[in-house]
């Protein structure tokens, strides 16, 4: 159960531990927020042809995401857990008026919820606006894939590494995971090419994805990272849709 406010011993903490979580949490968050719904921009004509899994992958989706409606919570922690927040909202998207959400309930550390959770549905307001899809998205003009075999922790799932063509704290190095039939994404996981910040170290992000009414989205997302002083902080979050593309969901 989460503490319903910081307790005394938290808000006399050192002030510069407090402000040294903040640059973390900044940092992650620009990470995390990195617009996980962008889709991928079409290929060429004869790559969208191509049988070889990648080029599948990589292949323009029939369905695309144009609107949603999804309930989210959203939890992070960090001092080893003795601070840690929950915020669940109600998240809408179209192409009129961009991401809004509207908060339902909030519980635990004031500092995390509104400078970490609250602070990465700004933030994911502001990537979607933002020009800066394409030069993050998985593209050949942004990485380079290689086929690594089959998953191990399910024979159903094919490996392919990623290698980011550039340095950017938005571009991860490492894994995405595939469908064999398909070639659905169904998890990413990596390491930003760049330390989102100087107190941050061994970042690590796992995306997970879905087919949902036909359509490809995000279900859930997880960072970790080792915070100097600080120490480990956690971040999670989960959608569950009502709504995508105008049609609503069935159970």
């Amino acid at each position: 159960m989460l503490q319903k406010k910081e307790s005394r011993r938290d808000r006399m903490t050192v002030p510069s531990a407090r402000w040294r979580l903040l640059i973390t949490a900044g940092g992650l968050l620009t990470l995390l927020a990195a617009n996980p719904f962008a889709t991928v921009p079409a290929q060429d004509a004869d790559v969208v042809g191509s049988p070889g899994l990648i080029d599948r992958f990589l292949a323009p989706d029939r369905t695309p995401l144009v609107s949603y409606r999804a309930f989210r919570r959203l939890t992070a922690s960090t001092r080893g857990g003795r601070m840690q927040a929950a915020v669940e909202a109600w998240t809408t998207l179209d192409q009129r008026q961009g991401l809004s959400y509207q908060v339902t309930s909030e519980e635990g550390s004031e500092t995390i919820r509104h400078h970490v959770l609250i602070a990465a549905l700004n933030a994911e307001q502001k990537a979607v606006r933002g020009a800066d899809a394409e030069r993050m998205a998985l593209t050949r003009e942004n990485y380079d894939f290689d086929l690594l075999g089959v998953s191990d922790d399910s024979t159903s799932l094919l490996r392919v590494g990623i290698r980011p063509r550039r340095k950017h704290a938005m571009l991860l190095n490492g894994s995405v995971f595939l469908e064999g039939d398909s070639a659905d994404l169904v998890r990413i996981e990596g390491e930003p090419t760049e330390r989102p910040s100087f107190w941050t170290r061994h970042v690590r992000i796992v995306r997970e994805y879905a087919r949902v009414s036909g359509v490809r989205v995000p279900i859930a997302m997880h960072s970790t990272a080792d915070v100097l002083i600080v120490g480990a902080s956690d971040f999670s979050m989960t959608y569950r849709y009502t709504q995508i593309n105008g049609s609503p969901v069935g159970n």
